[in-house]
Formats: C-alpha cells, sequence, structure tokens
C-alpha cells in the first residue's frame, strides 16, 4: 500500500470519454487521464452508441496503464478497483466494467460498482477537502437533471428530476438548430454572453406548484418554431439573443427550483456536480441566489465537471470504507436509478 493509504484504481466509460484515476484515501488525485471523443462525434452532432464503445475497447487498456504510471503505484499496491456500472450507453459501460473485473479477478481486488451521479457529486469531495454530507446537490449534464439530498457519504434520494430532456440535452439540440456545432453546452454559453436574455422571451415551465422536477422539451420546441416563424417571415435571426433567452429560461428554473429544495429540507450547502455544472451563467446565478438565501456554493473545476474516473474512484473509496463490496456477477445497468 503506497505511503500506507488506502489507494483505489477507478475506470469510467459510460459514454464518450475513457478515463482512468488513480486515488489516495478517496480524495487525493494521484492521475486522473481522460481519452475524449469528442472530436470524433463532432462530425455527428452527438454521440454514437455503436462508435463510442468501439473507441472505448480500443483506448481503455492504454488509458489504465497510463494512469498506473503517472500515479507510479503497482498493482500490488491498489486496494480495490472501482468502476461505473450505469446509467449510461450499456455498449460502454459494458467496456469498462469488463476491464475493471479483469483487473479485479487477475490482481485479487475487491471490485466497487458505483453510481455515475453519485460519482459526479463526489467530485466536489476531491476539490473541496473540507466538504462533507448533508447537501443538497444539483447534477446537471447532458443525460441528467437531478436535485439530490445528499444525507450521508453513501445516502442520497433524489427530490426531483427531468421528466424529458436532460439539461445538457436541450443544449445540444437548440445549439444544433442555431448552427452551433457539438457539444451545444459550452458554445450557447459562450455565444449567450453576446445577446439581450430579454430579447427574446421563452416559457418558464415550472410544472406543478410544488415538484422538484423538469422539463425542458418544451423550450426546444419553443425555440424551433421561434426560428421558423422569423424565417418564414424573412426576418434575420439574432443567434445571440436566441441563445441568451434560451440560457436564461432554463437557467431561471434550474436555480429556483434547487434553492427552493434547499430551502425547503432545511440545507445550508448546495453543490453542483456534472457537464453543464461549468457553464458560468448557472454559477453566476446559484452564487447570487445562495448570497441572499446564506447558503454556501461548492463546484469542482471543469475538468472534474465532465466525465471523469477521479470522481468515481472517490465514490468507490467511500463504498470501500462502508465494507460494500460487489462481486463478479456485477452487470451494466444503463437506467440504473439513484
Amino acid at each position: 500500500m503506497k505511503d500506507g493509504k488506502t489507494v483505489t484504481l477507478a475506470i469510467e466509460s459510460s459514454c464518450d470519454e475513457t478515463a482512468a484515476a488513480v486515488m489516495s484515501e478517496g480524495r487525493g488525485v494521484l492521475s486522473n487521464i481522460i481519452s475524449s471523443q469528442i472530436d470524433i462525434h463532432k462530425q455527428y452532432g452527438g454521440v454514437v452508441p455503436e462508435i463510442a464503445s468501439r473507441h472505448h475497447l480500443t483506448n481503455i487498456n492504454t488509458v489504465v496503464d497510463r494512469a498506473m504510471e503517472e500515479a507510479d503505484v503497482s498493482m500490488d499496491e491498489v486496494d480495490m478497483i472501482g468502476v461505473t456500472y450505469g446509467p449510461g450507453l450499456v455498449g460502454a459501460l459494458l467496456i469498462g466494467l469488463a476491464t475493471a473485473k479483469a483487473y479485479a479477478l487477475a490482481a485479487g481486488k475487491p471490485l466497487i460498482g458505483v453510481h455515475h451521479i453519485h460519482g459526479h457529486i463526489c467530485a466536489n469531495y476531491i476539490e473541496h477537502r473540507e466538504l462533507e454530507p448533508p447537501f443538497m446537490a444539483l447534477v446537471i449534464s447532458g443525460g441528467h437533471t437531478n436535485i439530490v439530498e445528499v444525507t450521508g457519504y453513501n445516502e442520497c434520494r433524489v427530490l426531483g428530476a427531468t421528466r424529458d430532456d436532460a439539461a445538457g440535452e436541450a443544449y445540444d439540440k437548440v445549439a444544433r438548430v442555431l448552427g452551433l456545432g457539438y457539444p451545444g453546452g459550452p458554445l450557447i454559453d459562450r455565444i449567450a454572453k453576446e445577446g439581450d436574455p430579454h430579447a427574446v422571451e421563452f416559457k418558464r415551465v415550472f410544472l406543478e406548484k410544488d415538484s422538484f422536477d423538469f422539463s425542458f422539451s418544451g423550450i426546444k420546441t419553443g425555440v424551433l418554431n421561434y426560428i421558423n416563424s422569423e424565417k418564414q417571415a424573412g426576418r434575420e435571426v439574432n443567434v445571440a439573443d436566441v441563445a441568451a433567452g434560451f440560457q436564461a429560461a432554463v437557467l431561471d428554473v434550474i436555480v429556483a427550483k434547487t434553492l427552493r429544495a434547499a430551502i425547503d429540507m432545511g440545507k445550508d450547502r448546495i453543490v453542483l456536480a456534472g457537464g453543464v455544472a461549468a457553464n458560468s451563467r448557472l454559477r453566476e446565478m446559484m452564487a447570487e441566489g445562495c448570497r441572499k438565501n446564506g447558503i454556501d456554493l461548492y463546484y469542482p473545476s471543469p475538468v472534474l465537471c465532465t466525465d471523469n474516473a477521479a470522481m468515481i474512484g472517490c465514490a468507490a473509496y467511500y463504498r470501500y470504507m462502508a465494507g460494500e463490496r460487489d462481486d463478479l456477477t456485477l452487470d451494466a445497468i444503463p437506467n440504473l436509478e439513484l
């Protein structure tokens, strides 16, 4: 065991990033290697599952080798293997899971399955060493928009979720309609800074009075209808204004519901997690809302917002310390619930 500390080898392959990390005591990053497929999927306007799986298969052993080499750790010094087993693309998940099982079996190490969303939340423990549960978490990415009450390192419950498109998915679809490209989140965030969020107003969808759920499919349709009507009228579409108006409508709802959840549940800390947690306007709005309500705000650096294995290693550590283990029958669950 390196320096007498618990060492985790972690693997993440739920979507289009092939990632491996070596962690010390759960929160210490010895290495964090990410092989992204963004440039490959750009030409298709989104992730193609079969292509993602094929590239995971090609890259994963090299990525793990790089993580072990950079950490200067041998397999003998590793205490456990952590791996994402859901949710995600089933073919992509299976590549990471099969690799983790192979290492666990060959080296005689415990296997710890990790929920991908739990991993995103745990990214904040890496960034903020002082952070401990309980708190309210907003997990916001291409596949998820969840308000999660975190009551312990391994205990949480979902208070609200998207009923259709995830926020990141809506960003990607609107970016495609606006001709901005893929991935849509950072592109819309960037161009929205040049636009007027009040120039084009889109409907805010809050659903039922006490609901913490989200719905973003309607706003996506609203953007498409607006663009079509402007083109039919022969008017030029101001892309920056549309992007700003769309982003304002989405984030107004997300911020309001997350703050209300924290206040209603008596939480004085809010944590952001997931790819869209890197959105600059979301951070600004949430920081302002937290300041007004006496709530502390935490979020990871951009590299820990994206899919990565360091967060999976952190989550695996806390399951390991609680005595939780998985065996080699652990299977990929693409629609795994939190």
